[in-house]
């Protein structure tokens, strides 16, 4: 594993431990080189997956981008690490349960939407934001509303 600091490819494990879920390894490494101490993660792969963007253009999808646009959402929000972890390898399973090997931007999109309401609700608006293009404060409101008015149409669980 190439050190995040100085680029030298001599690192060392010194602790692995599953994460909280057990979907992954937790690494905790050390640089031969520099002395940097930094943290992997190793998952399970089950298979390669293309993004379809809205162009037609096909990229391979990267968890990476998918984990900072989550994390741009939630910044300076007081979520808790696991559950941001939990919830980006909840979206990634249901993914790969699909069965396809192709996904669309759409489909990534509405699964963080989904994954965000459940973990923040002003993340989930700052991430419908940029997901729907919002352009002006009137769309803000109009889906604030909508929301609301979804949120009014479900039963109430204490009756």
């Amino acid at each position: 594993m190439r050190c995040p600091y100085c680029g030298n490819d001599d690192t060392q494990v010194k602790d692995s431990r599953p994460t909280e879920d057990s979907n992954a390894i937790r690494r905790r490494r050390i640089c031969n080189a520099c002395g940097g101490r930094f943290t992997t993660f190793e998952r399970v792969q089950l298979r390669e997956l293309l993004v379809v963007k809205k162009s037609g253009r096909k990229v391979p999808f990267d968890r990476d981008k998918l984990e900072r646009s989550v994390n741009t959402a939630l910044r300076k929000r007081d979520v808790e690490p696991e559950r941001v972890e939990r919830m980006i390898s909840g979206v990634v399973r249901q993914l790969e349960s699909l069965g396809e090997s192709e996904v669309t931007s759409d489909q990534i999109g509405e699964f963080v939407m989904e994954g965000l309401k459940g973990l923040d609700d002003v993340a989930f608006v700052r991430f419908a934001s940029v997901y729907k293009n919002f352009s002006a404060a009137d769309d803000f409101r109009s889906f604030l509303t909508e929301l609301g008015n979804d949120e009014r149409s479900k039963p109430n669980r204490d009756d």
